[in-house]
């Protein structure tokens, strides 16, 4: 699995962030940014629910 982001659409609001810290981070600078492009697949989960709970739909995941 790989997390795709369309950083035109992401207004870094963070909720990715609060479902799977692991893998999305926004810092003070106000960006999102992705730790982790292709998670491991025992966090499939916890990215599937921040891809349906982004406001922005800025989240895709490829395989």
């Amino acid at each position: 699995m790989r997390v795709v982001v369309d950083f035109d659409r992401c207004e870094s609001n963070a909720v990715c962030m609060g479902v799977v810290p692991e893998v999305f981070e926004v810092r003070d600078d106000d960006f999102l940014y992705v730790l982790m492009e292709e998670p491991p697949e025992e966090l499939r989960a916890k990215v599937e629910e921040a891809v349906r709970l982004c406001p922005k739909q800025a989240i895709a995941l490829e395989g």
